[in-house]
């Protein structure tokens, strides 16, 4: 049997192994996807020994994203621009190999189901870890006109926009002094990038006074699946209100398709998800 897995910290809350083991399961794969919670100072050694025992592939979660591209032998071009991997291939030699398929799986779902065309928008993102790298890669590559950034790590979010500026100088990046200054020049897309709406008692860091109508807010937190943050800007009338359901299944069929070589079965991905998160609330 195959063996994959989702390695971060924490893990408990993830879907990821509902999504793919349908898949396999679906395919007549003899596969089995588990999710391995590993402490950050624990994360190289672990990694190794997930390797030595013959595993096959993994995806990566918070807080490894970052950390975990220091680990492996080789990243694929989207992985080493963003400084992050959120997939990894263990090949035949048992050498390893990083991909980024977070960002194409946010714009795809934002582009392709939503309908939203980041081109000359103006888009704000909370947060400067690793998911935001990938998403702010492809709205700047997808032609958004300004993208305003804030997190409370000063330095990472000014290494951000000066990787952004220099790849995209059509692109204005600007950084906020706070979170509501993502909101205050009236931005047509919001993002959460950031873990902030996972647990019950997670504070709204935005004052819901500055959303607007035509505000479309994506969360990339799915499990809840409304978050405060969502369910505030549902009651002020936003223009659309998403969870991260959609970029964890369009980032979770590409991964598939790396490991496995074959088009996963996104209907059957996105049934089971749906069924997990319905039967979590």
């Amino acid at each position: 049997m195959q063996k994959f897995g989702l390695i971060g910290f924490p893990v408990k809350h993830s879907f990821s192994a509902t999504m793919h083991n349908a898949a396999f399961s679906a395919l007549g794969i003899d596969a089995s996807y588990e999710l391995w919670e590993i402490e950050p100072q624990k994360l190289a050694s672990e990694v190794s020994s997930l390797v030595e025992k013959g595993i096959c592939g993994f995806n990566v979660t918070v807080p490894h994203k970052e950390a975990v591209i220091k680990l492996v032998d080789s990243l694929d071009q989207e992985a080493e621009l963003i400084g992050a991997a959120n997939t990894v291939k263990v090949l035949e030699d048992k050498s390893t190999k990083g991909f980024n398929t977070d960002g194409l799986g946010f714009i795809s779902h934002l582009k392709d189901v939503i309908g939203f065309q980041p081109k000359d928008k103006c888009v704000s993102v909370l947060g400067a870890g690793g998911a935001t790298k990938a998403v702010t890669l492809q709205l700047a590559k997808a032609g958004a006109r300004r993208m305003s950034l804030f997190d409370l790590d000063k330095v990472k979010t000014e290494n951000l926009a000066a990787k952004l500026t220099s790849r995209f100088p059509d692109c204005k990046i600007q950084i906020t002094t706070d979170a509501d200054g993502l909101l205050k020049e009236k931005p047509d897309l919001l993002v959460n990038a950031t873990p902030l709406g996972m647990h019950q008692n997670d504070p709204l860091v935005f004052d819901a006074s500055y959303f607007h109508r035509r505000l479309v807010i994506y969360d990339l937190v799915y499990n809840p699946a409304q978050t405060r943050l969502l369910r505030e800007a549902k009651a002020k009338g936003c223009l659309g209100v998403f969870n991260g359901l959609g970029m964890l299944l369009h980032q979770g069929v590409l991964a598939f398709k790396i490991w496995m070589g074959v088009e996963p079965p996104i209907e059957v991905m996105e049934r089971a998800l749906t069924q997990a998160l319905n039967k979590g609330q």
